[in-house]
Protein backbone atom coordinates (compact mmCIF):
# COMPACT_ATOMS: atom_id res chain seq x y z
CA UNK A 1 0.00 0.00 0.00
CA UNK A 2 1.29 3.45 -0.93
CA UNK A 3 1.95 5.67 2.11
CA UNK A 4 2.42 8.93 0.24
CA UNK A 5 1.48 9.91 -3.30
CA UNK A 6 1.38 13.17 -5.27
CA UNK A 7 -0.73 13.45 -8.43
CA UNK A 8 -0.41 16.46 -10.73
CA UNK A 9 -2.33 17.47 -13.85
CA UNK A 10 -1.78 20.52 -16.09
CA UNK A 11 -3.92 23.38 -17.34
CA UNK A 12 -4.83 23.50 -21.03
CA UNK A 13 -5.05 26.22 -23.65
CA UNK A 14 -7.14 25.76 -26.77
CA UNK A 15 -5.28 26.99 -29.84
CA UNK A 16 -7.88 26.02 -32.45
CA UNK A 17 -11.39 24.63 -32.17
CA UNK A 18 -13.08 26.54 -29.36
CA UNK A 19 -16.77 25.56 -29.39
CA UNK A 20 -16.08 22.74 -31.85
CA UNK A 21 -15.56 19.64 -29.72
CA UNK A 22 -19.21 19.43 -28.60
CA UNK A 23 -20.12 19.36 -32.32
CA UNK A 24 -17.80 16.34 -32.76
CA UNK A 25 -15.39 18.54 -34.71
CA UNK A 26 -11.61 18.51 -34.15
CA UNK A 27 -9.47 20.73 -31.95
CA UNK A 28 -5.81 21.61 -31.47
CA UNK A 29 -4.86 22.36 -27.88
CA UNK A 30 -1.86 22.32 -25.59
CA UNK A 31 -1.11 21.93 -21.93
CA UNK A 32 0.84 24.67 -20.17
CA UNK A 33 3.23 24.71 -17.22
CA UNK A 34 0.56 25.41 -14.60
CA UNK A 35 -0.74 22.46 -12.58
CA UNK A 36 -3.13 21.28 -9.90
CA UNK A 37 -1.77 18.92 -7.27
CA UNK A 38 -3.38 16.24 -5.12
CA UNK A 39 -0.99 15.35 -2.31
CA UNK A 40 -2.09 12.37 -0.17
CA UNK A 41 -0.65 10.74 2.96
CA UNK A 42 -2.18 7.53 4.31
CA UNK A 43 -3.95 7.81 7.66
CA UNK A 44 -5.41 5.19 9.99
CA UNK A 45 -9.05 5.93 9.21
CA UNK A 46 -11.77 5.13 6.69
CA UNK A 47 -11.91 8.74 5.49
CA UNK A 48 -10.44 10.90 2.80
CA UNK A 49 -9.78 14.07 4.80
CA UNK A 50 -9.55 16.73 2.11
CA UNK A 51 -8.23 20.27 2.47
CA UNK A 52 -8.59 22.56 -0.55
CA UNK A 53 -5.71 24.88 0.22
CA UNK A 54 -6.48 27.68 -2.24
CA UNK A 55 -10.16 27.86 -1.27
CA UNK A 56 -9.65 27.29 2.45
CA UNK A 57 -12.28 24.52 2.37
CA UNK A 58 -12.33 21.16 4.13
CA UNK A 59 -14.33 18.01 3.45
CA UNK A 60 -14.39 14.43 4.67
CA UNK A 61 -15.41 11.52 2.47
CA UNK A 62 -16.29 8.25 4.19
CA UNK A 63 -14.96 5.61 1.82
CA UNK A 64 -17.50 3.06 3.11
CA UNK A 65 -20.54 5.19 2.24
CA UNK A 66 -22.61 4.55 -0.86
CA UNK A 67 -22.48 7.42 -3.35
CA UNK A 68 -25.86 8.03 -4.98
CA UNK A 69 -26.76 8.88 -8.56
CA UNK A 70 -27.86 12.36 -7.47
CA UNK A 71 -24.45 13.27 -6.05
CA UNK A 72 -23.06 16.54 -7.47
CA UNK A 73 -19.56 16.54 -5.96
CA UNK A 74 -17.06 15.62 -8.69
CA UNK A 75 -14.66 13.91 -6.30
CA UNK A 76 -17.38 11.66 -4.90
CA UNK A 77 -18.80 10.92 -8.36
CA UNK A 78 -15.32 9.83 -9.44
CA UNK A 79 -15.14 7.33 -6.58
CA UNK A 80 -18.49 5.84 -7.67
CA UNK A 81 -17.55 5.70 -11.36
CA UNK A 82 -14.18 4.08 -10.64
CA UNK A 83 -15.92 1.11 -9.03
CA UNK A 84 -16.74 0.07 -12.61
CA UNK A 85 -12.98 -0.15 -13.16
CA UNK A 86 -12.43 -2.28 -10.03
CA UNK A 87 -10.90 0.68 -8.23
CA UNK A 88 -12.31 0.60 -4.68
CA UNK A 89 -10.68 2.66 -1.90
CA UNK A 90 -9.95 0.62 1.23
CA UNK A 91 -7.71 3.01 3.18
CA UNK A 92 -8.08 6.62 4.25
CA UNK A 93 -5.77 9.47 3.27
CA UNK A 94 -5.09 13.03 4.40
CA UNK A 95 -5.29 14.99 1.16
CA UNK A 96 -4.21 18.52 0.29
CA UNK A 97 -5.38 19.97 -3.05
CA UNK A 98 -3.44 23.00 -4.29
CA UNK A 99 -3.08 24.73 -7.63
CA UNK A 100 -1.48 27.59 -9.50
CA UNK A 101 -4.11 27.41 -12.27
CA UNK A 102 -6.43 30.44 -12.10
CA UNK A 103 -9.95 29.28 -11.22
CA UNK A 104 -12.88 29.93 -13.59
CA UNK A 105 -10.46 31.29 -16.18
CA UNK A 106 -11.05 29.04 -19.20
CA UNK A 107 -7.86 27.05 -18.50
CA UNK A 108 -9.69 23.86 -17.43
CA UNK A 109 -8.84 23.84 -13.75
CA UNK A 110 -11.91 21.64 -13.09
CA UNK A 111 -10.86 18.98 -15.61
CA UNK A 112 -7.29 19.12 -14.30
CA UNK A 113 -8.56 18.45 -10.78
CA UNK A 114 -10.68 15.50 -11.89
CA UNK A 115 -7.77 13.95 -13.82
CA UNK A 116 -5.32 14.45 -10.95
CA UNK A 117 -7.90 12.92 -8.57
CA UNK A 118 -8.71 9.82 -10.64
CA UNK A 119 -5.01 9.31 -11.39
CA UNK A 120 -4.38 9.28 -7.61
CA UNK A 121 -7.23 6.80 -7.04
CA UNK A 122 -6.24 4.47 -9.89
CA UNK A 123 -2.57 4.40 -8.90
CA UNK A 124 -3.43 3.79 -5.25
CA UNK A 125 -6.37 1.39 -5.33
CA UNK A 126 -6.35 -0.34 -8.71
CA UNK A 127 -4.24 -2.81 -10.65
CA UNK A 128 -5.31 -1.16 -13.93
CA UNK A 129 -2.52 0.04 -16.17
CA UNK A 130 -3.12 3.78 -16.17
CA UNK A 131 -2.90 5.27 -19.67
CA UNK A 132 -3.74 8.64 -21.17
CA UNK A 133 -6.65 6.98 -22.97
CA UNK A 134 -8.04 5.63 -19.70
CA UNK A 135 -7.74 8.96 -17.89
CA UNK A 136 -9.45 10.77 -20.78
CA UNK A 137 -12.24 8.18 -21.00
CA UNK A 138 -13.05 8.25 -17.28
CA UNK A 139 -12.80 12.02 -16.84
CA UNK A 140 -15.06 12.60 -19.87
CA UNK A 141 -17.57 10.14 -18.44
CA UNK A 142 -17.58 11.97 -15.11
CA UNK A 143 -17.87 15.53 -16.45
CA UNK A 144 -20.11 15.06 -19.47
CA UNK A 145 -22.01 11.78 -19.15
CA UNK A 146 -22.52 11.59 -15.37
CA UNK A 147 -22.81 15.30 -14.54
CA UNK A 148 -24.27 16.36 -17.88
CA UNK A 149 -22.00 19.30 -18.69
CA UNK A 150 -22.39 20.66 -22.22
CA UNK A 151 -18.71 20.59 -23.19
CA UNK A 152 -16.95 18.11 -25.45
CA UNK A 153 -13.75 16.08 -25.14
CA UNK A 154 -11.06 18.73 -25.58
CA UNK A 155 -10.22 19.32 -21.93
CA UNK A 156 -10.09 15.70 -20.85
CA UNK A 157 -8.00 14.48 -23.79
CA UNK A 158 -5.60 17.42 -23.92
CA UNK A 159 -4.79 17.22 -20.21
CA UNK A 160 -4.59 13.41 -20.17
CA UNK A 161 -2.21 13.21 -23.14
CA UNK A 162 -0.25 16.37 -22.39
CA UNK A 163 1.81 18.67 -24.61
CA UNK A 164 0.19 19.72 -27.93
CA UNK A 165 -2.36 17.52 -29.66
CA UNK A 166 -4.80 17.37 -32.56
CA UNK A 167 -7.93 15.55 -31.41
CA UNK A 168 -10.39 14.00 -33.81
CA UNK A 169 -13.33 14.12 -31.39
CA UNK A 170 -15.48 11.90 -33.61
CA UNK A 171 -13.10 8.93 -33.38
CA UNK A 172 -11.20 9.88 -30.19
CA UNK A 173 -8.00 9.81 -32.25
CA UNK A 174 -5.09 11.83 -30.90
CA UNK A 175 -2.16 13.11 -32.96
CA UNK A 176 0.64 14.48 -30.73
CA UNK A 177 2.95 17.28 -31.87
CA UNK A 178 6.48 17.91 -30.66
CA UNK A 179 6.85 21.42 -32.04
CA UNK A 180 8.19 23.93 -29.54
CA UNK A 181 5.68 26.72 -29.27
CA UNK A 182 6.68 30.33 -28.74
CA UNK A 183 5.82 32.23 -25.55
CA UNK A 184 2.15 32.15 -24.63
CA UNK A 185 1.15 35.18 -22.58
CA UNK A 186 -1.97 34.41 -20.55
CA UNK A 187 -4.15 37.28 -19.38
CA UNK A 188 -6.94 36.44 -16.94
CA UNK A 189 -9.89 38.83 -16.83
CA UNK A 190 -11.71 39.96 -13.69
CA UNK A 191 -15.09 38.81 -15.00
CA UNK A 192 -16.81 35.75 -13.57
CA UNK A 193 -18.20 33.58 -16.34
CA UNK A 194 -21.19 31.25 -16.54
CA UNK A 195 -19.43 28.41 -18.33
CA UNK A 196 -22.28 25.90 -18.39
CA UNK A 197 -24.99 28.43 -19.28
CA UNK A 198 -23.00 29.85 -22.19
CA UNK A 199 -21.93 26.44 -23.48
CA UNK A 200 -25.51 25.17 -23.42
CA UNK A 201 -26.79 28.16 -25.41
CA UNK A 202 -24.05 28.02 -28.05
CA UNK A 203 -24.19 24.24 -28.40
CA UNK A 204 -27.98 24.22 -28.76
CA UNK A 205 -28.04 26.92 -31.44
CA UNK A 206 -25.16 25.38 -33.40
CA UNK A 207 -26.77 21.93 -33.40
CA UNK A 208 -30.15 23.35 -34.45
CA UNK A 209 -28.61 25.28 -37.35
CA UNK A 210 -26.61 22.26 -38.56
CA UNK A 211 -29.67 20.00 -38.34
CA UNK A 212 -31.81 22.46 -40.32
CA UNK A 213 -29.21 22.65 -43.11
CA UNK A 214 -28.94 18.83 -43.22
CA UNK A 215 -32.70 18.50 -43.62
CA UNK A 216 -32.82 21.09 -46.41
CA UNK A 217 -29.66 19.87 -48.16
CA UNK A 218 -29.25 16.09 -47.66
CA UNK A 219 -25.86 16.06 -49.41
CA UNK A 220 -24.41 18.47 -46.85
CA UNK A 221 -21.72 16.79 -44.74
CA UNK A 222 -20.16 18.95 -42.07
CA UNK A 223 -17.02 16.77 -42.14
CA UNK A 224 -16.54 17.39 -45.87
CA UNK A 225 -15.72 21.03 -46.69
CA UNK A 226 -16.18 20.25 -50.39
CA UNK A 227 -19.90 19.89 -49.70
CA UNK A 228 -20.19 23.44 -48.39
CA UNK A 229 -22.28 26.01 -50.25
CA UNK A 230 -22.18 28.49 -47.42
CA UNK A 231 -24.25 31.36 -48.82
CA UNK A 232 -26.97 28.98 -49.99
CA UNK A 233 -27.04 27.31 -46.57
CA UNK A 234 -27.14 30.59 -44.66
CA UNK A 235 -30.05 31.83 -46.78
CA UNK A 236 -32.18 28.97 -45.44
CA UNK A 237 -31.56 29.86 -41.79
CA UNK A 238 -33.20 32.48 -39.62
CA UNK A 239 -30.96 35.47 -39.07
CA UNK A 240 -30.38 34.62 -35.41
CA UNK A 241 -29.05 31.14 -36.26
CA UNK A 242 -26.75 32.17 -39.10
CA UNK A 243 -23.77 33.21 -36.92
CA UNK A 244 -23.68 29.84 -35.15
CA UNK A 245 -23.61 27.91 -38.41
CA UNK A 246 -21.09 30.28 -39.99
CA UNK A 247 -18.78 29.94 -36.96
CA UNK A 248 -19.04 26.13 -36.92
CA UNK A 249 -18.10 25.89 -40.59
CA UNK A 250 -15.49 28.64 -40.51
CA UNK A 251 -13.69 27.42 -37.40
CA UNK A 252 -13.67 23.83 -38.67
CA UNK A 253 -11.90 24.92 -41.86
CA UNK A 254 -9.42 27.00 -39.84
CA UNK A 255 -8.64 24.03 -37.59
CA UNK A 256 -8.00 21.81 -40.63
CA UNK A 257 -5.65 24.44 -42.07
CA UNK A 258 -3.85 24.66 -38.73
CA UNK A 259 -3.59 20.86 -38.64
CA UNK A 260 -1.88 20.99 -42.03
CA UNK A 261 0.69 23.42 -40.62
CA UNK A 262 1.30 21.36 -37.47
CA UNK A 263 1.80 18.25 -39.61
CA UNK A 264 4.82 19.83 -41.27
CA UNK A 265 8.33 19.23 -39.93
CA UNK A 266 8.77 22.98 -39.37
CA UNK A 267 6.02 24.98 -37.65
CA UNK A 268 5.50 28.30 -39.40
CA UNK A 269 4.46 30.48 -36.47
CA UNK A 270 3.45 33.34 -38.77
CA UNK A 271 0.89 31.15 -40.55
CA UNK A 272 -0.32 29.73 -37.24
CA UNK A 273 -0.70 33.26 -35.90
CA UNK A 274 -2.76 34.36 -38.91
CA UNK A 275 -5.07 31.36 -38.51
CA UNK A 276 -5.42 32.01 -34.78
CA UNK A 277 -6.48 35.60 -35.44
CA UNK A 278 -9.08 34.36 -37.92
CA UNK A 279 -10.34 31.89 -35.31
CA UNK A 280 -10.73 34.66 -32.74
CA UNK A 281 -12.66 36.76 -35.26
CA UNK A 282 -15.37 34.07 -35.47
CA UNK A 283 -15.46 33.77 -31.68
CA UNK A 284 -15.85 37.52 -31.26
CA UNK A 285 -18.03 38.53 -34.19
CA UNK A 286 -20.26 35.50 -34.70
CA UNK A 287 -20.41 33.69 -31.36
CA UNK A 288 -19.99 36.98 -29.46
CA UNK A 289 -18.28 35.34 -26.49
CA UNK A 290 -15.86 38.19 -25.76
CA UNK A 291 -16.43 41.00 -23.27
CA UNK A 292 -15.27 44.61 -23.10
CA UNK A 293 -12.36 43.63 -20.84
CA UNK A 294 -11.35 40.73 -23.09
CA UNK A 295 -11.53 43.04 -26.14
CA UNK A 296 -9.35 45.60 -24.37
CA UNK A 297 -6.75 42.97 -23.47
CA UNK A 298 -6.66 41.69 -27.07
CA UNK A 299 -6.28 45.24 -28.37
CA UNK A 300 -3.43 46.00 -25.97
CA UNK A 301 -1.62 42.78 -26.86
CA UNK A 302 -1.94 43.36 -30.60
CA UNK A 303 -0.74 46.97 -30.31
CA UNK A 304 2.30 45.86 -28.31
CA UNK A 305 3.66 43.22 -30.65
CA UNK A 306 1.61 40.06 -30.14
CA UNK A 307 1.75 37.76 -33.17
CA UNK A 308 -1.85 36.71 -32.49
CA UNK A 309 -4.30 36.87 -29.61
CA UNK A 310 -7.51 35.00 -28.91
CA UNK A 311 -9.99 34.31 -26.18
CA UNK A 312 -9.60 30.95 -24.43
CA UNK A 313 -12.40 28.68 -23.27
CA UNK A 314 -16.16 29.11 -23.23
CA UNK A 315 -16.04 32.90 -23.14
CA UNK A 316 -18.08 35.50 -21.31
CA UNK A 317 -14.93 36.29 -19.33
CA UNK A 318 -12.02 34.01 -18.59
CA UNK A 319 -8.66 34.39 -20.30
CA UNK A 320 -6.86 35.25 -23.49
CA UNK A 321 -3.70 33.78 -24.95
CA UNK A 322 -1.19 35.85 -26.93
CA UNK A 323 1.68 34.48 -28.99
CA UNK A 324 5.11 36.07 -28.90
CA UNK A 325 8.48 34.90 -30.22
CA UNK A 326 10.40 37.72 -28.55
CA UNK A 327 11.07 37.82 -24.80
CA UNK A 328 11.07 41.63 -24.66
CA UNK A 329 7.68 41.70 -26.38
CA UNK A 330 6.33 39.10 -23.97
CA UNK A 331 7.41 41.12 -20.94
CA UNK A 332 6.05 44.33 -22.48
CA UNK A 333 2.61 42.77 -22.98
CA UNK A 334 2.73 41.32 -19.47
CA UNK A 335 3.48 44.73 -17.99
CA UNK A 336 0.70 46.38 -20.00
CA UNK A 337 -1.78 43.82 -18.69
CA UNK A 338 -0.71 44.50 -15.13
CA UNK A 339 -1.06 48.25 -15.71
CA UNK A 340 -4.76 47.89 -16.55
CA UNK A 341 -5.37 45.67 -13.53
CA UNK A 342 -6.07 42.25 -15.02
CA UNK A 343 -6.74 39.54 -12.43
CA UNK A 344 -3.54 37.70 -13.34
CA UNK A 345 -1.02 37.63 -16.18
CA UNK A 346 1.87 35.28 -16.81
CA UNK A 347 4.09 33.83 -19.53
CA UNK A 348 3.37 30.15 -20.12
CA UNK A 349 5.36 27.44 -21.84
CA UNK A 350 4.08 24.19 -23.26
CA UNK A 351 3.39 21.75 -20.42
CA UNK A 352 3.54 18.00 -20.01
CA UNK A 353 0.85 15.50 -19.06
CA UNK A 354 -0.33 14.10 -15.70
CA UNK A 355 2.37 12.99 -13.28
CA UNK A 356 2.52 10.61 -10.29
CA UNK A 357 5.16 10.74 -7.55
CA UNK A 358 5.09 8.02 -4.89
CA UNK A 359 6.85 7.22 -1.64
CA UNK A 360 5.83 3.67 -0.84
Amino acid sequence: MIDKIVSRAPARVCLFGDHQDYLSLPIIATTIDRTIEVSAVRNNSRYFKIFKKDLGEQDNINIDNEIGQNETDFLKIAIRVLRDYNCIPDKGYDIIISSNIPINSGLSSSSALIIAWINFLLNTFSTHKVSAELLAEISYRIEVIEVGNSGGKMDQYTISFGKTIFLDTLQDKVTPYDHDLCDMIIGVSNQQKDTEGLLKKLKTNALISIDLVKKKFPKFDIYNPLSYELEKFLAELDEELRPYFRAAIGNYKITLNAQNEFNKSFLNIEKISKLMSEHHSFLKNDLKITTSEIDLMIDIADKNGSLASKIVGSGGGGSIVCLSNNKETSIKILNKFNEIGVKEAFIAKRGSGPKIITNE
